[in-house]
């Protein structure tokens, strides 16, 4: 089966603006998730997306630099341009995974993955945030190009095609759909924020990839872990934005709502 993970990006961040240029380590972060990325032993054909507008020639000449796979494509339309890159590239199926996300485990995009690949004639959709339980920023879901395609055809409320996949978990009668939770059993997708919207996500990213890169480049999610343990004062940076999700204004539009409520009631 092809697989094609596709990176969404973009210079035009709302909160943050070129927070995927920002420096970590001497490279811009989108190419240390990137390496992440490609950790994974099953993340097929790596593609970072991002749009036609001007102000992202900086993305795709970076693409051209560093020797990474870039299409470009709608700039709000999320929705079309994972349906095209995965059109382009031939994919049997599409990983979604934003760039936002650069301390994504490689293990846990393999996990997902190899879920997927094992149960692709029983599932259109697999995914690890329905309900998310790992720590924020290991977001991985894996649609069948099929339901990819389907979506893209049927999907017409902004949010739905802004944010790709809401169209499919929204209809669980017309996909078949499966979840992963993190083997602990515990839930921490409120309480550890690994993911890039603010400058103060931006500083704890930094802090964690200066204190763990050296010595290891794929420094696991139980690494970080132990290190927020020792250094309590890292966790601490960024700890005013624990629980904020995009969906926060949607909850009038979405039709299962009860999970996302609930998410946001433990802020």
């Amino acid at each position: 089966m092809k697989i094609a993970t596709v990176i969404q990006a973009r210079m035009s961040s709302t909160r943050l603006p070129g927070k995927v240029m920002l420096p970590i380590l001497g490279k811009p972060l989108l190419v240390r998730m990137v390496e992440r990325v490609a950790a994974s032993e099953l993340a097929g054909q790596i593609v970072v997306a991002t749009s036609t507008n001007h102000d992202d020639d900086e993305i795709e000449k970076l693409c051209i630099r560093e020797k990474i796979k870039c299409f470009r494509g709608h700039l709000t339309d999320l929705l079309d341009r994972h349906y095209q890159s995965g059109k382009k590239f031939g994919a049997d199926a599409v990983v979604k995974i934003p760039s936002d996300c650069p301390l994504i485990d490689p293990k846990v995009i393999d996990k997902v993955l190899r879920f997927y690949l094992n149960n692709s004639e029983k599932y259109d959709f697999v995914s690890n945030l329905h309900p998310a339980t790992y720590p924020d920023g290991n977001d991985v879901e894996v649609i069948s190009f099929v339901a990819l395609e389907k979506t893209w055809k049927e999907a017409d409320k902004n949010f739905e095609r802004e944010h790709t996949t809401p169209y499919i978990w929204e209809n669980p009668d017309k996909f078949n759909i499966a979840n992963i939770e993190w083997e602990t059993g515990l839930d921490y997708s409120t309480s550890h924020r690994w993911t890039i919207d603010f400058e103060e996500d931006y500083i704890l990213i930094k802090n964690i990839y200066e204190e763990l890169y050296p010595n290891n480049p794929t420094f696991s999610l139980n690494e970080i872990l132990d290190l927020l343990k020792r250094k309590p004062e890292i966790a601490k940076i960024n700890r005013k934005y624990l629980g904020s999700y995009w969906y926060e204004n949607h909850l009038n539009e979405l039709k299962h709502i009860d999970e996302y409520k609930n998410k946001i009631s433990q802020k």
